[in-house]
């Protein structure tokens, strides 16, 4: 549905790549100033960071508006699910580049906190408000403070 801010933020985010693209640089001015204003207003508006930069798959959904931030580093991968209030970012501020890493088909729980330069294997669950801190398997459901593994199932 695109009324929906999601599919607004991830819309705003692919025409960010979008222009890019766009040769030679002063061609490429105008879209980026109006994707600085949408990706504000997207920000502002409806609490979701999801800068340019962010490698996004197909299909990604943001269920839900508000609280949501997204290290520009972030690799998120197909037919993620990204619930509310949820941050992908960095652990230390030493290391301002580690980011996490979403495979295919990982669900995002909401609240739920992952940082630093972990990998999240496909089909993976998260649950809400879990803080990942290390790395967590295919198939695999973390939850908790700090995310602990409760049951892993079988990836097909």
């Amino acid at each position: 549905d695109w009324t929906r801010p999601g599919f607004r933020a991830v819309a705003i985010h692919r025409f960010g790549v979008w222009r890019m693209g766009v040769r030679p640089k002063p061609l490429r001015v105008p879209f980026s100033l109006l994707y600085r204003l949408m990706f504000r207003r997207c920000r502002n508006g409806y609490g979701i960071e999801l800068p340019y930069s962010v490698v996004l798959g197909r299909r990604v959904v943001i269920e839900h508006q508000g609280g949501i931030v997204i290290h520009g580093n972030s690799v998120i991968g197909d037919d993620c699910i990204i619930r509310q209030n949820c941050t992908l970012g960095i652990r230390r501020m030493d290391a301002p580049a580690d980011a996490p890493i979403l495979g295919s088909g990982v669900d995002v729980g909401a609240g739920a906190v992952i940082l630093g330069a972990v990998r999240i294997g496909d089909r993976a669950a998260i649950g809400a408000n879990a803080v990942v801190l290390a790395d967590i398997p295919a198939g695999a459901v973390a939850v908790g403070i700090p995310a602990k593994i409760i049951s892993t199932r079988e990836i097909r």
